[in-house]
C-alpha cells in the first residue's frame, strides 16, 4: 500500500462511544469480541400490541461530568449522547482537561456530528403538550432541541470550538457523511482537528411505530438476542439501536506537534446516490460499487490493499445481499482474501449513529488485530459461500486497510477507509 496522492494526511487520535454496551470504547469492543448481544425487550414505553417489542436500548444513561445536569434534563437524548461521546473522544485524545483545551487554536477546531432523525422525543413531547395543554404550555426549547445540528452546537458552546460546525442528515449513512466532510475541512486547510460522527435516539413510540409501518423490523419477539442476523436465511428485518459514535480527526502535522497517541489513519472516503428508490437499494449494487471505487481513488490505494470490511449489513432481506453482491462485483476474486463482519448483529442498527459506532469498531480491529464475530449466522445465504464473514467467533486478523460501509434511505451510500498509521 502506497498512498501517493499527496493529500494532507489525517489521523484518528480520539474515539467516544455511547452504546447499549456502555460508554467506554475498550469495554464496548470487548463485548463485541465476546459475541454478546445488546438487544433487549423494550421497557421504556408500552408496546405490547406492536409486532416488534425489542431493541438495542441504552439503559440507565448518566451524562456524568460531561453535561450540566439541568441541561441534561432538558435536552433530547440524542443531544445527550452527542455531547458525552464528543467529550469522551476528546478525553481519549488527552484534550478534554482545561489546560489541554486552552492550548488549542479553537478557531481551527470544528464539529460535524449529525443525526438521521434528530430530537424526536422532544418533538413527540411537544406535540402531546400542544394537544393536551395548548400551545401556551409549549417549552421555548421545543425548536432548538429537535434540530439535528443542536448536539454539535451545544458541544461547541461548551468547548469554545469556532471552526466548521454543522450536521449532515442522510438517514443511516449520516455518520459516514459527517466523517467524510470533516476530513475534507482538514485537507482543505480549514481546520486542524474535527470531532465527527453521529447520534440517534429513536427508541420511542413514534420511532418504533414508524419503522413498524415500513415493515422493516424483525418480529422475532421470542428470541430478541437472535433477531439481528445479517446474511442468515432466517433474517426477517433489522433491529433498532441507539447511541453515538464520535471520532477525533487531526491533521498528521497537528497530531505530531502535540505528541498525540495516533490510533489509526483515515485514508479517504466516497459518497454516492443510488438515484433509484426511497428505501430499497439497487439490486445491481451500482451505487455501492461506485462508492467503493471513489473511496479507493480518494485514498490512493488499490483494491488489493483492502483486507477487512465492516459491512452495513442490517439484517434486511434485500439489503444484505445487495451490499454483498456489490462487494463481490468490486473486488472480484480478491474478495476471498477479505474478512467481512457485521457489528449490527450485536447492537442493532443505530441509524444515523451507526457509521460512527462502526468506525470505532473498525479502528479497534486495526489496533487489536482482532475482528469481532457476526453472530446469529446459522444458515448462511448461498451467495456468501467462500467469503469469511467471521461467523459467531472472533478471529485474529492483521488489518492492512479497512472499509467501513454505511447506506441510508434515499439511496445515500458512504464508504470510509481506515488503516494502521505508519510514520
Amino acid at each position: 500500500m502506497d498512498n501517493q496522492n499527496n493529500k494532507k494526511r489525517i489521523v484518528i487520535t480520539g474515539m467516544g462511544v455511547v452504546s447499549c454496551f456502555g460508554n467506554d470504547v475498550d469495554a464496548f469492543y470487548d463485548k463485541l469480541l465476546a459475541g454478546e448481544s445488546g438487544i433487549v425487550p423494550i421497557e421504556e414505553f408500552p408496546c405490547s400490541d406492536y409486532p416488534t417489542r425489542f431493541a438495542g436500548a441504552i439503559r440507565n444513561f448518566d451524562t456524568g461530568p460531561y453535561l450540566d445536569k439541568k441541561q441534561a434534563r432538558r435536552v433530547d437524548p440524542f443531544i445527550r449522547y452527542t455531547v458525552v461521546a464528543g467529550k469522551k473522544a476528546l478525553e481519549y485524545a488527552g484534550l478534554l482537561a482545561p489546560e489541554a483545551l486552552d492550548k488549542l487554536d479553537k478557531i481551527r477546531c470544528g464539529i460535524i456530528i449529525g443525526s438521521g432523525i434528530g430530537g424526536m422525543s422532544c418533538f413527540q413531547d411537544g406535540v402531546d403538550t400542544i394537544r393536551n395543554q395548548g400551545f401556551k404550555r409549549l417549552t421555548p426549547f421545543f425548536v432548538p432541541f429537535i434540530l439535528t445540528n443542536m448536539g454539535g452546537a451545544i458541544l461547541a458552546i461548551d468547548l469554545g470550538f469556532m471552526g466548521p460546525n454543522y450536521s449532515i442528515s442522510t438517514a443511516c449513512a449520516t455518520s459516514n457523511y459527517c466523517i467524510h466532510a470533516a476530513a475534507q475541512h482538514i485537507r482543505n486547510g480549514e481546520a486542524d482537528l474535527m470531532l465527527c460522527g453521529g447520534a440517534e435516539s429513536p427508541i420511542h413510540v413514534v420511532g418504533l411505530a414508524g419503522f413498524v409501518a415500513c415493515r422493516a423490523l424483525s418480529e422475532r419477539n421470542d428470541e430478541p438476542t437472535k433477531a439481528s442476523r445479517p446474511w442468515d436465511q432466517g433474517r426477517d428485518g433489522f433491529v433498532m439501536g441507539e447511541g453515538s459514535g464520535v471520532l477525533l480527526l487531526e491533521s498528521l502535522d497537528h497530531a505530531l506537534a502535540r505528541g498525540a497517541n495516533i490510533l489509526a489513519e483515515y485514508l479517504g472516503g466516497g459518497v454516492t446516490c443510488d438515484a433509484y428508490h426511497m428505501t430499497d437499494p439497487r439490486a445491481d449494487g451500482l451505487g455501492v460499487s461506485l462508492c467503493i471505487d471513489n473511496a479507493l481513488k480518494d485514498a490512493g490505494i488499490t483494491k488489493e490493499d483492502i483486507n477487512y470490511i465492516n459491512a452495513h449489513a442490517t439484517s434486511t432481506l434485500s439489503g444484505d445481499m445487495c451490499e454483498m453482491n456489490a462487494i463481490k462485483k468490486t473486488f472480484g476474486r480478491h474478495v476471498e482474501n477479505i474478512k467481512i463482519n457485521a457489528t449490527k448483529s450485536m447492537i442493532g442498527h443505530c441509524l444515523g449513529a451507526a457509521g460512527g459506532i462502526e468506525a470505532i469498531a473498525t479502528i479497534k480491529a486495526i489496533q487489536t488485530g482482532m475482528l469481532h464475530p457476526t453472530i446469529n449466522l446459522e444458515n448462511p445465504e448461498p451467495g456468501i459461500e467462500g467469503i469469511d464473514v467471521v461467523p459467531n467467533i472472533a478471529k485474529k486478523h492483521k488489518v492492512t486497510a479497512a472499509l467501513s460501509n454505511s447506506f441510508g434511505f434515499g439511496g445515500h451510500n458512504s464508504v470510509l477507509i481506515f488503516a494502521p498509521y505508519h510514520a
